[in-house]
């Protein structure tokens, strides 16, 4: 079984977007003053890690930093020139301090803390497969107009999605991919609606379209597909259906196919440049990219991460690409002064440090212009794992929790999706609530065309219906202790952002 690890993400704060855009757009400028010409060539007697380098985007900066790369000891594995990100593999362990000294080079550093060798998610817990009893069980129990295991689904309900299914499913026109661990598309439930020619492999950081190639690598790689049901599952007689039911729904494995199935930058460089020249219009993300929960912009390596994966979402949403993010599982005030990261590099020895949330970014979700998603349960309430954080979440959705009970035929409050084989099963998580958010900006995406990432972020927030921080103190797990604080109005506030999305308001 993959170790799943409970994720934290931080939110878009307009302070931390102008602190971000403020901190990257001096990243130029740095790197002008900068000495002229490659360095000398060093034997490779170290670890072959991967690097990104990031330079200005004209083809005879590219060329002259790709012989430098070559002179310090590196082979380049891909040079994405439309956003001048250059995907390196160096054995020369001063390949980073040397490659930044090369004129045009706005920054650069390893993508990792260990060596290369021949992913991190935000479900909360290991997953439970329904069995076959379970699932006749719930079968007796849809109506005639439901799927077979929708009575199941409470969270469909929670937002209109059953209702909105009947007005406008969603447009073929419209695709959302999912960047994750890999997508079982052969999975009955998710067939009628994959698009393969917008899906691939990006886990090398060059992406691979041989068909098949973005399948999860065995049953444990579960994640994607999970998430891929929630969104677009067909309303087809078979198991379950998604909140869009109508659009198309892609494939772009990012996650390393051992058990670790870490998310590196190199490979969501390569998802979301991908995404965005084969015309996905969104795409879900409920990961952070490893090795750091944090990247700070004071150390090199950690700041060319930011750098990289800010280029490609950033070319994304000018191409016309949404990216929604999953905000953690950790229970935390994303707009605290201060959080603990303990679990950083986490492909080597993590090293317990304080950051500041407001200084340190965790990618992508606090890029800007990048949708970040709290998590909510039956009742509405904000789930005990969600992490929160006045001005940081912009919307809510289902997510699931096991301490809010549905009364459904399995009385399982985490939500029921697609699962490799064939099969079904329950996750909860940011994760979860995550393509919830995804699937009603497609519906959104499918009835207003014209609409562009930030049309489609504002109409997202415009059709949230928001509860409000809750009168009595927050004690999510029901032992008695005060878990969380609301700050914020009833407008917008730290648990909900703007509210829970509602796809009935979405189609209507």
């Amino acid at each position: 079984m993959a170790h799943l690890r409970s994720r934290r993400r931080l939110g878009l704060a307009v302070p931390v977007v102008l602190s971000l855009t403020a901190s990257l757009g001096f990243l130029p400028g740095a790197a002008s003053a900068a000495p002229l010409g490659a360095p000398a060539a060093t034997t490779a007697d170290g670890p072959n890690l991967s690097y990104v380098v990031n330079t200005r985007t004209d083809h005879r900066t590219i060329e002259s930093v790709t012989k430098a790369i070559k002179a310090a000891g590196g082979s380049v594995v891909i040079a994405y020139e439309q956003i001048g990100v250059i995907v390196v593999h160096s054995a020369n362990p001063d390949f980073g301090k040397q490659i930044r000294t090369v004129r045009g080079v706005q920054s650069a550093g390893a993508t990792r803390t260990s060596p290369l060798t021949p992913a991190g998610t935000t479900d909360e817990g290991s997953a439970q497969v329904l069995s076959a009893a379970e699932a006749a069980k719930v079968s007796r129990a849809a109506t005639a107009d439901e799927e077979p295991l929708e009575a199941d689904q409470w969270d469909l309900r929670a937002i209109g999605a059953d209702k909105a299914a009947k007005i406008n499913p969603g447009s073929k026109k419209v695709t959302v991919a999912v960047i994750d661990v890999g997508v079982d598309d052969t999975h009955p439930d998710i067939a009628p609606n994959f698009s393969p020619s917008q899906s691939a492999n990006c886990v090398g950081g060059k992406p691979d379209t041989t068909y098949g190639s973005w399948r999860p690598v065995d049953a444990d790689h579960y994640h994607g597909t999970h998430v891929a049901g929630e969104i677009a599952a067909a309303r087809n007689g078979v198991g379950v259906a998604g909140v869009a039911p109508g659009v198309k729904v892609s494939g772009i494995t990012v996650a390393q196919p051992d058990s670790t199935q870490l998310f590196y930058p190199e490979s969501v460089v390569c998802a979301f440049v991908f995404a965005a020249d084969h015309g996905v219009e969104i795409t879900n993300n409920s990961y952070y990219v490893d090795p750091w929960l944090y990247n700070c912009l004071d150390d090199p390596d950690q700041r060319a991460i930011v750098d990289a994966v800010n280029r490609a979402q950033t070319y994304a949403q000018k191409k016309g690409t949404l990216n929604v993010a999953a905000a953690g599982n950790s229970n935390d005030d994303l707009d605290s002064d201060a959080l603990t990261d303990a679990s950083s590099p986490d492909d080597s020895t993590p090293v317990t440090r304080t950051v500041d949330p407001h200084k340190c970014f965790d990618v992508p979700t606090q890029l800007p212009g990048v949708v970040t998603v709290s998590s909510t349960g039956v009742k509405g309430a904000k789930s005990y794992f969600s992490s929160y954080g006045d001005g940081v979440i912009d919307v809510s959705a289902p997510g699931g929790d096991r301490y809010q009970i549905p009364d459904t035929p399995s009385k399982n409050g985490r939500i029921l999706s697609t699962m490799p084989n064939n099969q079904y099963g329950y996750l909860q998580g940011t994760s979860m609530a995550t393509p919830h958010v995804a699937g009603v900006a497609a519906l959104l995406k499918s009835k207003y065309p014209w609409a562009g990432p930030a049309q489609l972020q504002a109409l997202l927030k415009a059709q949230a219906d928001n509860p409000g921080c809750p009168t009595d103190p927050y004690d999510g797990n029901g032992d008695g202790v005060v878990d969380a604080t609301c700050s914020g109005g009833k407008r917008v506030n730290g648990f909900y952002g703007w509210g829970i999305v509602n796809a009935l308001r979405a189609v209507k």
